[in-house]
């Protein structure tokens, strides 16, 4: 039963074919039956679980469970205090309130590898970054609620599902869970 790591590079697609001929997860992970648990769009990158356990799957997904994702985001402008309450307390969003988040506004640059495709950099906008954990997984949540607080998302990276991390991988490259990481993700 392989649950797999994954680190999506920008512009891969979350599926493993494309009809367009866009890049995929087949043209990454070799491995046949595992599927994403969760999605990243398009232009985002990060951490993606994959498995052939439709139990690990739902355990992941199912807002029910609450599982925390962390992310890496590179805002607009720099977040005021209020801005930041107002994510951890939660954001109304068109299809109802976020469930309140984990905020950290980071001191620089987290350590990631440049994206292929630069942000847009405006000169006289300056951008700061913030680390955000969620519980749920509202489609393209992050983006719509640090837009919502006046700060758009300009790159983001999910760094973590749970205990599980990007650590150690870099854009593009996968491995194997080992049966115990799988059962602190699971916790």
């Amino acid at each position: 039963m392989p649950t797999i790591r994954f680190w999506k590079p920008y512009g891969v697609l979350t599926q493993f074919t494309d009809p367009e001929g866009r890049p995929t997860l087949g043209d990454y992970i070799p491995l046949k039956g595992v599927y994403a648990a969760g999605r990243l769009d398009h232009d985002s990158e990060g951490l993606l679980i994959l498995t052939d356990s439709g139990y690990v799957n739902s355990r992941l997904t199912q807002p029910r469970f609450q599982h925390a994702k962390t992310y890496l985001a590179q805002v607009e402008r720099v977040p005021t205090s209020e801005a930041l309450q107002w994510l951890r307390q939660g954001v109304e969003l068109k299809d109802g309130l976020t469930r309140p988040a984990k905020i950290e506004l980071l001191e620089g640059e987290p350590d990631l590898p440049p994206r292929p495709v630069p942000i847009r950099e405006r000169k006289e906008i300056p951008t700061a970054w913030i680390r955000l954990t969620i519980t749920e997984g509202k489609n393209r949540q992050v983006r719509r609620m640090t837009a919502a607080v006046g700060h758009p998302t300009l790159r983001l990276v999910r760094w973590a599902s749970g205990p599980v991390t990007l650590e150690g991988l870099q854009p593009g490259e996968w491995e194997e869970l080992t049966v115990e990481q799988v059962r602190r993700l699971l916790r």
